[in-house]
């Protein structure tokens, strides 16, 4: 394995207090963990923010001496547009660096851009609109309930109970002030049933690792059973409590094949790299919806991806191990140097 500097490539979180400062400050312990791996892994590594002031990146980057890069960037001071910009620059400056391409960071940021691939290829996802603050929006054609989402946030920002309307009243009235809170919003038929995360590692070839549940059976009723903002980020919360991951035994083979399926063919068709997630819903009738394609998903020691990688005797260092040798087999096989000439 390479003893070149890693860096550790990351978006700056903002202050504690501040709106979704949970799901922000997530970064830092993705970053420390992966420090720590790398530490007894035997690599150096340095952390290097990433803001829009790019020239203090590069600057960081030549005094960092970083031969290769981790990218754990999510975010450019909190705009989640600008997810893929990192991974472009890192692209232009021909460093090698893990996780997806910025084409695939950009496509998959944006929820809008995501269904309508999805829909292209024929892989079933809710029907949904996007409603971008036009006070004559039609939302006759979809079914309630709906759910909001804003169209570029990732970490179930903006995703709550709250955020589902069972009828045309209640959204015309509230959905104006979400789209002052988010921005442009998609507005998606409410799926019933289980939900599925299917995560997936490998390069070049990549395959699906141990199929996730999120066991809803003791969500409180009178509540839809969803994976809100405060289920994922406020541990002490209702949600939090009655959504624990599991991996379920006894799956029929034909469900066990049709979800890891379709998670490989969303991996390829967003030209996912290294690893990703994937996340469905299997609706009342056995019908496979796909909600959301995650590229670099969250790598923090209790995300859903490590996870998964654990059920098959994969430890959090193995993890950090193997994407640095992705990064290298990569460069190696591109012709592009591992150690970068300023």
């Amino acid at each position: 394995m390479s003893k070149k500097v890693v860096g550790l490539i990351h978006n700056v979180p903002v202050s504690t207090g501040q709106a979704f400062s949970e799901a922000s400050a997530d970064i830092m312990t993705q970053v420390e963990a992966i420090e720590g791996a790398l530490e007894d892994l035997g690599l150096r590594s340095v952390r290097i923010p990433f803001t829009r002031e790019v020239s203090v990146f590069i600057r960081g980057i030549k005094e960092a001496g970083a031969g290769i890069a981790l990218n754990l960037c999510e975010t450019v001071d909190e705009d989640p547009r600008l997810a893929g910009h990192p991974a472009a620059l890192l692209e232009l400056l021909g460093i090698p660096f893990s996780g997806s391409p910025a084409i695939s960071l950009m496509l998959t940021t944006d929820k809008l851009t995501t269904k309508q691939l999805l829909r292209a290829h024929g892989i079933m996802t809710p029907a949904f609109l996007m409603y971008d603050g036009r006070r004559d929006f039609n939302f006759h054609g979809l079914e309630f309930p709906v759910i909001l989402k804003p169209r570029f946030q990732d970490g179930s920002i903006g995703i709550e109970q709250e955020s589902i309307f069972v009828d045309d009243l209640s959204l015309t009235e509230g959905i104006s002030e979400f789209f002052d809170r988010f921005g442009p919003l998609l507005v998606e038929e409410y799926v019933g049933g289980r939900e599925f995360n299917v995560s997936v590692f490998g390069y070049p070839s990549p395959s699906a690792l141990p199929l996730a549940e999120i066991d809803f059976s003791t969500f409180p009723e009178g509540l839809f059973p969803i994976v809100g903002y405060r289920a994922k980020w406020d541990v002490s919360s209702i949600e939090h409590y009655h959504t624990p991951r599991i991996f379920p035994n006894g799956l029929s083979s034909s469900l066990r094949q049709g979800v890891e399926g379709i998670a490989l063919e969303c991996f390829h068709l967003f030209m996912l790299r290294d690893y990703g997630r994937i996340d469905m819903r299997v609706d009342n009738d056995g019908q496979i919806h796909v909600l959301e394609v995650n590229a670099n998903p969250c790598l923090s020691p209790d995300a859903g991806f490590v996870a998964a990688a654990q059920q098959t005797g994969i430890a959090y260092t193995d993890i950090v191990e193997t994407l640095v040798e992705f990064v290298e087999k990569r460069a190696s096989n591109d012709g592009i140097p591992t150690a970068h000439t300023w």
